[in-house]
């Protein structure tokens, strides 16, 4: 777009509503996206932002079945749970709908429609997987067999888990449905394809010469595409959850997610315009307006795996159909991981937002601090609790709260908190005003090249700048022999402040709400910053408060356990257990004298990391074992304990001790050991088989 926008039209991704937002959605995504959101609002722009829930697709098919309930009680669960997360993390959204709408199903039908009577899609009849004993063609993740790259006997028609390999349902070998544990046949079932190969000549010049500004990530990832060359992609699919396709002769086909979902943003307007009342808000725009005028800048915010469907898929819909604008950019991030590993739901390997909330209430600013600050524009970065508590000590405490809280409480105690006037300016006055008014400009320009994590930067330099114009001119100092000068100082200090409060609105919301309140600063907007005028001399602060305080390493200890504790759990659940060992004769088992004994006394073995040289009374004696599970007990804390003896083991000489006998232990899939006991005590010389 070379002219200014007269509205824009910001769209975020819709996550699945089967289950949590985690950390990774929101660096992503929604985070960036409401930032440029806010900043354009402070400017005064007309601002559709639209977000929403992804209700259908075989994902949410997949854990009602998990769960044992109907897929519209998992959306219905979820699609609330994530809204209100949202909220409370200040992600401004104008509306958050969500595709089980009925204004959802009425809107993707007539698109569909509107498509097929154009003689927009291809038909095409293909041999696809069907449960017999289910009645139902199987989508690729109904499908489970054994991989044949790394042999995983449960890899999914789609992709094998354990080696990451992506298949297709063909490939598997011994395929069944996870419906009823039946092998699958090839039944051949009718479906519409929206033939992208047609729209290739026109994407490559759309995206490749007109759009050589995307990001680069954006843009690599759309030309490897295109010149792999397209091919025509279902539109519909066997499946009873979705939008029922809309023509004679589909009965029990849907439409793929996929083409139902990206509709979603249109139906969102659509619905978000239904109250009258809204179109004043807009400047009386309709819905139609911020989706079908050529003046409208239209902006997808989404992860890198959904790069394709906003930048191929879904401007080739827009093109079929005719009368949508196109995306004028798609400033698509990397990835989050955590902790080093890569985010995962079904490993529970994440930070999940509703979760956060809970447990660092009045914190939903350092989460958005944290997560643009380390935000993965160009590459994959990581989350680390560790970096999370340093840019809040190091950064949002001890540069911009110790600034602001210098300057109001130094007013408050000096000028019991009215506004000084500004007096005669100093050459570094001067220098410091003059930098000051150079911020929102260069803000403002990282935010519209969507660079969000430079934007921050500059931000956080603005409260630099107050910190260190106060640490050098050190009004506390000066107070009593030069009472006029610190009116100055306190004066340039609160504009700071003041400026800080506008430029800071579209990263840290609350933050910002706060400082505004403490100054009592009236409504500004972007356009005022940069000036030291936005207080008046004489006019009343409100009362100051920190506004961070500090997170003690307990607190991440405590969320670094607790990963450890998933990890540990995901280790477990996954475990192979080892195959059974040759079998062995009764005569030979029947040979074997094992029995309770008890641990009356236990030493570590000198100048050895593994052994305990234990005392057992087994009920006919007393004798000595050595066992090497020095690593796993505290011989101190194991006497009493009962165990399991192999009585009748061969005594062997070990580290000049004779042992008389082995404990049995079973050993976990963490490498850890356990006794193997009874439930309850027992007579000391019990026989055990």
């Amino acid at each position: 777009m070379t002219n200014k926008p007269t509205r824009y039209t910001i769209t975020s991704a819709l996550p699945y509503a089967n289950g949590p937002v985690h950390i990774g959605h929101l660096a992503g995504v929604y985070v960036p996206a409401d930032i440029y959101a806010r900043f354009l609002r402070s400017k005064g722009e007309n601002v559709l932002f639209i977000g929403g829930s992804d209700e259908h697709g075989v994902p949410i098919t997949i854990r009602a079945k998990k769960e044992g309930v109907t897929p519209q009680q998992i959306v219905d669960k979820y699609h609330v749970q994530i809204k209100q997360s949202f909220e409370e993390l200040g992600i401004s959204f104008d509306i958050y709908s969500r595709t089980s709408s009925k204004i959802h199903a009425e809107t993707s039908s007539e698109y569909f429609k509107k498509l097929y009577e154009d003689g927009k899609f291809i038909e095409q009849t293909s041999e696809q997987y069907y449960d017999p004993k289910a009645e139902q063609f199987l989508a690729d993740r109904y499908i489970i067999g054994t991989c044949p790259k790394c042999g995983n006997e449960n890899a999914y028609g789609d992709q094998c888990e354990k080696c990451g390999s992506t298949l297709s349902p063909s490939e598997l070998i011994n395929p069944r449905s996870t419906l009823s544990g039946e092998k699958p046949v090839m039944k051949s079932t009718k479906h519409w394809f929206l033939p992208l190969d047609q729209y290739e000549p026109w994407l490559k010049q759309w995206i490749l010469e007109d759009h050589k500004n995307w990001k680069t990530n954006v843009y690599g990832q759309c030309k490897s595409w295109l010149d792999q060359g397209l091919q025509p992609r279902a539109v519909t699919r066997d499946l009873d959850w979705g939008v029922p396709v809309p023509v004679a002769g589909a009965e029990g086909k849907v439409l793929y997610v996929w083409f139902d979902a990206p509709i979603g943003y249109i139906s969102a307007a659509k619905d978000y315009f239904k109250n009258s009342a809204i179109k004043a808000i807009h400047k009386s725009n309709t819905w139609e307006d911020f989706w079908k005028k050529d003046d409208t800048k239209l902006v997808h915010f989404i992860g890198k795996d959904n790069i394709v469907f906003h930048c191929i898929i879904f401007p080739a819909m827009l093109k079929a159909e005719g009368s949508y604008i196109l995306p004028d950019n798609v400033p698509a991030n990397e990835f989050m991981n955590l902790e080093g590993d890569k985010i995962s739901t079904s490993r529970n390997w994440a930070v999940w937002l509703h979760e956060y909330l809970e447990e660092f209430q009045g914190k939903q600013d350092v989460l958005r601090y944290a997560l643009c600050a380390n935000a993965p524009e160009t590459k994959d970065n990581d989350f680390t609790w560790r970096d999370f508590q340093a840019r809040n000590n190091n950064e949002l405490v001890a540069i911009y709260g110790n600034f602001v809280n210098r300057a109001l409480v130094l007013t408050h105690k000096y000028y019991e908190g009215v506004i000084p006037a500004l007096g005669k300016l100093e050459a570094s006055d001067e220098g410091v005003i003059m930098m000051l008014k150079e911020f929102p400009g260069k803000i403002a320009a990282s935010i519209e090249q969507y660079r969000f994590r430079e934007a921050l930067g500059f931000m956080m330099d603005l409260a630099r700048l107050g910190n260190k114009y106060l640490a050098d001119t050190e009004p506390w100092k000066i107070y009593k022999e030069n009472p006029e000068r610190v009116k100055t100082i306190l004066h340039i200090g609160l504009q700071i402040a003041a400026n800080l409060a506008i430029v800071s609105e579209p990263f840290i919301p609350f933050t910002s709400a706060k400082l505004f309140t403490m100054l009592n600063l009236k409504a500004n907007t972007w356009n005022n910053a940069g000036t030291i005028d936005l207080l008046k001399a004489g006019d009343q602060l409100g009362t100051a408060e920190l506004l961070f305080d500090k997170i003690e390493d307990a607190t991440i200890e405590a969320q670094v356990k607790k990963l450890e504790d998933t990890k540990q759990a995901n280790l477990l659940a996954n475990a192979e257990v080892k195959p059974l060992k040759e079998n062995v004769s009764f005569d030979d088992f029947a040979k074997m004298d094992i029995r309770v004994a008890t641990i009356i006394a236990a030493e570590k073995v000198a100048k050895t990391k593994k052994l305990l040289k234990l005392t057992l009374k087994t009920g006919i004696d007393e004798r000595t074992v050595v066992s090497g599970i020095a690593e796993h007990f505290d011989p101190e804390k194991i006497i009493g304990q009962q165990v399991s003896l192999l009585a009748n083991l061969a005594p062997r000489e070990i580290k000049g001790i004779v042992s008389q006998g082995m404990i049995l232990m079973a050993e976990d899939a963490d490498g850890s050991l356990k006794f193997v006991q009874p439930d309850g005590v027992v007579n000391a010389g019990s026989m055990i088989g």
